[in-house]
């Protein structure tokens, strides 16, 4: 299927985009109106938003990509940087699109998320955030860019039950908001959909956000193991002891 070729195009695109998580953002994005609107907040090298702009690529679908390309936040534990590294990350972003024959499809904003509300106008169909990981800019980006999603639409946030800061602003802004039904999850990817809730709903979507629970305090084990450099709590927690889990 299409998907199989959009997964083969970002093969070689650095990111922490799994194949699963992949997929459902893939099928979401295709599942929208050839009129909707994707905007994507933290795209680094572009393998997200390649696998977006694909599911879409024969639509007049709009994927709009909001990275600063600022030098920080791109990847784990490197919340600072410099703007050498922002703008060697932009370049790889740009060709990286252009390899994968996407760059016509794809708007970039070069901003902070914060900044860049004024920038995409209209209703947002697919809001996808991997943006900055702190409880702070994750409420925000949910709060401010969620409310723009359409009734019905869908919400992907990427390193739930992994980080920390994503966590806890998913619990203040997801877990008890009674407009969002909680859909489902693709390893630290989960998603939802925005439609008002019942009384009776309400319970239920709540319990089914506490499940994961068990595996984020699985994942904040195998993180403090690497970062004290102690591989094999890792690998007994079913983690191959190196990589940092998303």
């Amino acid at each position: 299927d299409s998907f199989v070729s959009a997964w083969q195009a970002v093969d070689t695109v650095d990111g922490w985009l799994t194949e699963a998580q992949a997929r459902r953002y893939f099928d979401a994005v295709s599942s929208i109106t050839p009129s909707g609107q994707v905007v994507e907040i933290g795209s680094y090298h572009g393998r997200s938003v390649i696998v977006a702009a694909l599911a879409c690529a024969t639509s007049e679908i709009e994927v709009v990509a909001i990275d600063p390309h600022a030098g920080n936040d791109r990847g784990p534990r490197e919340w600072d940087g410099t703007e050498s590294d922002g703008n060697s990350d932009h370049r790889k972003f740009l060709d990286n699109l252009a390899m994968a024959q996407v760059d016509h499809l794809v708007r970039h904003v070069r901003e902070f998320s914060d900044d860049a509300l004024d920038d995409v106008p209209g209703a947002i169909d697919v809001l996808y955030i991997d943006g900055a990981h702190r409880f702070a800019p994750a409420a925000s980006d949910i709060k401010h860019w969620g409310e723009r999603v359409v009734d019905g639409g869908t919400l992907l946030m990427h390193d739930a039950y992994s980080s920390v800061g994503v966590t806890l602003a998913l619990a203040r802004r997801m877990w008890f908001n009674g407009n969002w039904s909680y859909v489902g999850r693709s390893g630290s990817m989960v998603q939802y959909r925005k439609q008002r809730l019942t009384w009776v709903q309400r319970p239920v979507n709540i319990a089914r956000q506490l499940l994961p629970l068990g595996w984020f305090t699985r994942n904040l084990v195998v993180k403090t193991a690497i970062v004290l450099k102690q591989p094999w709590l890792a690998r007994l927690l079913g983690h191959d002891g190196a990589t940092w889990p998303y």
